[in-house]
């Protein structure tokens, strides 16, 4: 009976994505000093490293905005189907309004 359950993501079979080997990396080039964070900051400053940013920034914003809108329905609004889909137009335009704000900011950092 208790054969046919679904496991739960464990250490053992959860797989890797990109973002989180880049996040990995990233802290790991503080640890062994300045000259491995140069290498990393190139890599961030290439036309690659600026598309991989912009895109996993995409992705948190979209996601976050996303979970705001299923928080609203678990509440019992917006069930409708207008209101559904100006809710899911909001979450794309303001991902990427928020993905733009992200760059910029970042921009202004670095």
């Amino acid at each position: 009976m208790y054969e046919k359950n679904p496991l739960s993501p464990h250490l053992q079979i959860y797989r890797w994505h990109l973002s989180m080997i880049l996040i990995c990396l990233w802290t790991i080039s503080f640890l062994f000093g300045e000259e491995n964070y140069e290498i990393i900051k190139i890599l961030f400053q290439s036309f690659f490293g600026k598309l991989l940013i912009i895109s996993l920034s995409w992705s948190f914003s979209f996601h976050m905005l996303s979970e705001i809108r299923h928080l609203i329905w678990d509440l019992g609004y917006g069930f409708d189907l207008k209101i559904s889909k100006i809710t899911g137009l909001i979450t794309i335009i303001g991902s990427l309004a928020l993905t733009i704000l992200i760059y910029f900011l970042g921009k202004n950092i670095i």
